[in-house]
């Protein structure tokens, strides 16, 4: 049954490549489809990543994010459908191009890794776990997005100051439009961010009987978001926006990866148990 799995995870892998491939040959090749392309090899991908992570559940009779490369799997899908939702609000599909590299390493990662069914711990066995991961999954996938939209600002922001005008400039967003849609990525995930982590709370009381135990994946998880809290504020009633939002979105974003994969690394915790 592992084949199934692993070749539904494939396709998405090759259309999350090939959209990536398209988008970048928009940027610098003169090949008008290219873009319409990467836009549809993304949504194709999106739609074998969704039929791979709901077999997956089938097979485990739980949500599927039980151990680190499903965890990666299941962020690299909510990315997808964070995109795929706000390019439908505010298009801007060349903002596909540059998250499909992070899609096609979480979603690699969950090729290679073992696809050995283990039995779930005790702790997991709770309906707690979809409503907290799915909350803080979307809550981190929505601000990952910004982290792409904050990259692309600042690209395109030393273009314009190097005034390299020709070329790649044209093809990227006004840094009005880019600055908007970071604001959006933030104003949709940090709510999003702070149900999880209050639903992770709740669950630590039932589970281990104390709310809080500052274990370094509780911890990590206050420090992204109070990083993201202030920004928040600072957009809300200091004027934030431009160069210096986008500077702390990626700072934001760097907490998100250390908290996702650096605390399962390189700490241990109650949480250690997601391998």
């Amino acid at each position: 049954m592992d084949i199934i799995y692993t070749s539904l995870l494939g396709a998405a892998l090759t259309l999350y490549t090939l959209s990536m491939v398209t988008g970048f040959v928009h940027l610098f090749r003169p090949w008008p489809k290219a873009l319409a392309w990467s836009k549809y090899s993304i949504q194709a991908g999106f739609a074998f990543h969704l039929l791979a992570f709901l077999f997956r559940c089938g097979q485990t009779q739980t949500l599927a994010v039980t151990n680190m490369p499903e965890s990666f799997s299941f962020f690299a899908l909510l990315l997808t459908m964070a995109f795929l939702l706000v390019n439908r609000k505010k298009p801007m599909p060349i903002l596909g191009t540059f998250i499909s590299p992070l899609l096609i390493i979480f979603t690699l990662w969950a090729v290679v890794t073992s696809h050995t069914i283990t039995p779930q711990p005790p702790i997991l066995k709770s309906f707690w776990l979809p409503l907290h991961v799915l909350l803080s999954f979307a809550g981190n996938a929505f601000l990952a997005l910004g982290c792409g939209v904050a990259v692309i600002y600042l690209l395109q922001e030393h273009l314009i100051k190097k005034k390299k005008i020709k070329g790649i400039f044209r093809k990227l967003p006004a840094l009005q439009r880019l600055d908007e849609l970071n604001y959006l990525c933030l104003r949709l995930g940090f709510p999003l961010l702070t149900l999880g982590i209050i639903s992770g709370s709740v669950w630590a009381s039932y589970a281990w009987g104390s709310h809080w135990s500052w274990d370094p994946k509780e911890t990590w998880s206050l420090i992204t978001w109070l990083l993201f809290a202030a920004l928040l504020h600072g957009r809300m009633n200091s004027g934030w926006r431009g160069r210096k939002a986008s500077l702390l979105t990626i700072i934001g974003f760097a907490a998100i990866m250390f908290t996702f994969l650096g605390v399962n690394l390189l700490l241990s915790g109650l949480h250690s148990y997601v391998h």
